[in-house]
């Protein structure tokens, strides 16, 4: 059948055939204090239509979460619900119950390679004011930390993840290169004064030639002195640098990241994240374009929506930015001191209407599909299961001789093995699909 033969049975919508597999979900919502507020807030409005639930306009919305991680599960729709395009009936079921009572909705290989559970964890967020600066372990230190201290971190899964600006979206990720950062304890001296002239001078010596053998091992020393400085002393130093850069912008114009650092200061005050960001490369992405983030390796998200999809953890080790617990050593001990400005993907085409973003890791992708009025695409059937979220406009959804209406806020888990036809309405529809990495499927 071709993409636009979608059927209609008789075009009547309230008659609309049940799509066998295919599950509506109702998804759970985070309200961060950092969230934006209201409906500001795309998670909000995408709450508010998947949920029939009225937005609070002082309450933050933050994250959309769409998956089976205990901390925040989607439920799924009830079959007459479904069928019917009924709106807040009760959700009967968690989405984690269903896949464990019908594994093959997974597909074989996923089953065996993760368990009766999706190894994706699908998010929005809104983000108003800037996140901690944090790091999300490897699989050996997940597992150790979650033995140790399980109130904290709540399961034993690794967690790389990736960014996908839905609008103009900022973050700060990855050490900036050696170069800049001589510049930059160069020309911020409340860094020496909190570090010390030996740590500031190993990074004013040492030789990019050299290696990254000796260089990490002095970038590691001057950060784990930066960010255990006592409290005392870093608010002290960090009101001379506000006092240093407000005088000095009289004068001068003030680079983007010292005008960051200003508006982390007024968000954070007397933080040691403040001074900290000047460490950090300071990434500004277009809508359409990611960011990918592998264990271990320190970042910020300061403002934006973005769709995120990360292995299915909620593993955080924090030491800036938050009132919320921070494990400075931890951190610290586990970074990889890589330096320079990270990769920034844009994907890559799969038909006119489909984008795909393919990060290096085997529990997820992530589809962008933008179609314009009256058009229709493809999402090929893969051995592996897929979480479907409409994101702008409406159209139709059709596996096989059945189809579903869908709204912007709808979210959908699709079961591995199914041909999706999409099309949109009048005004065209964009959506995003989550699923397994299809390089983990081209491997025996």
């Amino acid at each position: 059948m071709g993409a636009d033969a979608i059927q209609t049975n008789g075009g009547d919508p309230a008659k609309l055939t049940v799509v066998e597999g295919i599950k509506r979900l109702r998804c759970a919502v985070k309200n961060y204090e950092w969230g934006k507020l209201g409906h500001d807030s795309l998670v909000a409005r995408f709450h508010e239509a998947n949920s029939g639930n009225r937005v609070d306009p002082a309450v933050p919305h933050a994250e959309l979460w769409m998956g089976t991680h205990e901390s925040g599960p989607s439920h799924v729709v009830n079959e007459e619900e479904l069928g019917s395009g009924h709106e807040g009936s009760e959700c009967m079921f968690t989405l984690k119950s269903w896949v464990t009572d019908n594994p093959d909705v997974l597909g074989s290989r996923v089953v065996d390679k993760w368990g009766c559970d999706l190894p994706f964890l699908f998010k929005v967020l809104s983000v108003t004011k800037a996140l901690s600066i944090q790091a999300h372990p490897d699989k050996a230190l997940a597992e150790k930390l979650h033995k140790e201290e399980p109130l904290l971190y709540r399961d034993a899964n690794h967690k790389p993840e990736i960014a996908l600006a839905i609008t103009p979206f900022q973050a700060l990720c990855g050490f900036v290169s050696l170069k800049e950062l001589k510049e930059v304890i160069a020309n911020v001296p409340e860094i020496t004064e909190l570090v010390g002239s030996k740590a500031a001078d190993q990074i004013l010596t040492v030789n990019e030639k050299e290696g990254d053998e000796s260089i990490k091992p002095v970038v590691r020393l001057i950060f784990t002195q930066l960010m255990s400085a006592s409290n005392n002393e870093t608010k002290q130093v960090i009101s001379e640098m506000k006092r240093r850069l407000i005088t000095e912008k009289n004068h001068r114009e003030l680079s983007e990241k010292e005008k960051l650092v200003l508006e982390l200061e007024k968000q954070y005050p007397g933080d040691v994240g403040v001074i900290s960001a000047f460490f950090f490369n300071y990434v500004k992405l277009s809508p359409g374009e990611a960011l990918y983030l592998d264990a271990n390796e320190p970042h910020a998200y300061i403002s934006g929506d973005c769709v995120e999809c990360m292995a299915a953890s909620d593993n955080v080790v924090r030491a800036g930015l938050t009132p919320k617990h921070r494990d400075v050593q931890t951190l610290c001990s586990m970074l990889t001191y890589k330096l320079g400005y990270p990769e920034i993907l844009k994907g890559f085409s799969l038909t006119p209407y489909i984008t795909r973003y393919l990060p290096p890791f085997d529990e997820f992708e992530v589809d962008h599909c933008d179609l314009p009025t009256g058009k229709s695409t493809i999402f090929p059937a893969i051995p592996g299961p897929s979480v479907y979220l409409v994101i702008e406009g409406k159209g139709k959804l059709q596996t096989g001789s059945s189809q579903l209406l869908v709204n912007r806020g709808d979210v959908l888990f699709v079961p591995a093995h199914n041909e999706i036809h999409v099309a949109g309405e009048s005004d065209g529809m964009r959506l995003y699909r989550a699923g397994v990495s299809s390089r983990f499927f081209q491997t025996l």
